[in-house]
């Protein structure tokens, strides 16, 4: 089982990616992460992206066709062991030119000797309404 602790720190770094992502501090955001990580945008026409260097590299590339604000909120742990957790958590991005995106964040952490990092992460975007 988790503890309140490993709750709350998963929840930070679930947190914690909008606004490093935000702010531009792509090595803050790739702390976050195991060095295999699996970055799963393929619903949004990026692929699937294996390492935190793949991460950044693909965030550089987007350039200005990135989000100016991703929010986090809906935080549910759907699985949780001594040294993994799934959550579930929905996601806004607020884009340039006012428009909104909704997407629903799959994640998987793991207990590493840093801390917990994010291992998994599947993105789905959210278009059609009442619909898994």
């Amino acid at each position: 089982m988790l503890t309140a602790d490993d709750r709350f720190a998963i929840t930070e770094l679930i947190n914690s990616h909008g606004h490093l992502t935000d702010s531009g501090d792509l090595e803050g955001l790739l702390a976050l992460f195991t060095e295999d990580v699996v970055y799963d945008v393929s619903a949004l026409g990026g692929g699937v992206l294996v390492g935190p260097e793949s991460i950044r590299e693909a965030t550089l590339s987007l350039g200005d066709a990135n989000p100016v604000a991703h929010h986090v909120t809906n935080i549910v742990f759907t699985e949780a062991h001594d040294s993994r957790a799934h959550t579930m958590s929905k996601g806004l991005g607020i884009m340039t030119d006012g428009t909104l995106g909704s997407v629903t964040y799959e994640d998987t952490f793991e207990r590493t000797t840093a801390g917990w990092r994010l291992t998994h992460r599947i993105i789905r975007p959210r278009r059609v309404p009442l619909r898994p």
